[in-house]
């Protein structure tokens, strides 16, 4: 399979090669702000497919995979932290709840020429996080670009109290919905 990987996200990369997969990169450069009232599932899907189409118009004759994913609390989606000041904002509103990560998976298939998404989700509460803890946290940069502020895969790991899904999700890439929906092409 000619596999493109629309995605800069080096956890992506990683989490896809841990399937065996040969693949190149094309990053998509699409407008990313969320639109007014859309809600979280409308979001992830819409910014999936279209990164997902920007690549495969270029590339038509291969396989295109992208995702998007958002980290949500209620109905307000986080995104990557703009500055040190959002990231503590964000963590100061993730502590001591339950959020959602929703990951939306786009695939490109050349054959019939059509976009497969599909969308998981995964319920992660934290703990009640000290000021201090988000402070040293924000400054160590390790969630300066990733939705929500922090990863999961990083010292933030401790925040986490209880997972409910994929923790490839949380990451930014499910697997077990990326190893099917590629095996199905």
């Amino acid at each position: 399979m000619d596999l493109i990987l629309a995605s800069a996200s080096p956890r992506r990369k990683e989490l896809l090669a841990y399937l065996g997969y040969s693949f190149d990169i094309e990053v998509s450069n699409i407008n990313e702000d969320i639109l007014s009232n859309e809600k979280p599932y409308v979001y992830v899907k819409r910014v999936s497919e279209e990164k997902c189409n920007n690549v495969a118009q270029k590339n038509p004759e291969k396989t295109v995979l992208a995702a998007d994913t958002s980290v949500v609390l209620g109905d307000l989606i986080l995104g990557k932290p703009t500055d040190d000041a959002d990231s503590n904002y964000i963590l100061n509103l993730l502590s001591g709840k339950r959020h959602q990560v929703l990951t939306a998976v786009s695939i490109y298939s050349p054959k019939s020429e059509t976009i497969k998404t599909e969308i998981s989700e995964t319920s992660v509460s934290f703990r009640l996080l000290s000021e201090k803890e988000i402070n040293d946290y924000t400054l160590s940069g390790a969630g300066r670009d990733k939705a929500g502020a922090y990863g999961f895969q990083n010292s933030a790991l401790c925040f986490i109290s209880k997972i409910e899904g994929s923790p490839s999700n949380v990451i930014g890439l499910p697997l077990e919905i990326v190893k099917p929906m590629l095996d199905g092409i």
